[in-house]
């Protein structure tokens, strides 16, 4: 709403005959700090690209791509976010709940295929892993006994199980 109303009087600023108190407005096209609003203003926009008439596009998938690189908000999540929208189908306009429950399908869907490579990397059931990384989450705590224990399936000797548990650690 700030941005369309700060681009309303700015068209009006560049006409000739605009009250003062117009012209004087200094605006500056800044998000709001918080990172639900910035989230949901990125979900709004990816939503409105795909409504995009093709003739009639005013941004491009690259040019979202580089407005969310850009922000520090989203440091942790941009590359799911420009590989996400580089993934979403051409010519199909889709609403900001559809672009959300997609954008979080395609994070969990990720998350599990580079767990199931960790796991088979490493020699290990994918459930008994998800299992671990999620107890670790819950908890904040790290459980070095838990470790021995995901890694017991694999029956090494305690020289060979260790460096199996800090090359897993590594990753």
């Amino acid at each position: 709403m700030y941005l369309e109303a700060a681009k309303r009087l700015k068209e009006q600023q560049d006409r000739d005959q605009t009250p003062p108190e117009v012209q004087q407005l200094d605006f500056e096209f800044v998000l709001f700090a918080s990172s639900v609003i910035d989230y949901d203003y990125i979900m709004g926009l990816i939503a409105k690209l795909t409504q995009q008439k093709p003739g009639k596009l005013t941004m491009n998938r690259e040019q979202l791509i580089g407005l969310i690189q850009s922000d520090a908000k989203f440091i942790d999540e941009r590359e799911d976010i420009a590989e996400y929208i580089r993934g979403l189908p051409v010519n199909v306009a889709l609403d900001e709940k559809q672009i959300r429950s997609g954008f979080e399908r395609f994070k969990a869907e990720k998350k599990a295929r580079e767990l199931a490579t960790m796991a088979e990397k490493h020699g290990l059931d994918v459930v008994a892993l998800q299992a671990f990384v999620d107890d670790i989450l819950r908890r904040h705590i790290f459980d070095g006994e838990r470790l021995s224990e995901l890694m017991a399936p694999l029956e090494l000797g305690w020289k060979a199980r260790t460096q199996k548990e800090l090359a897993l650690m590594k990753i």
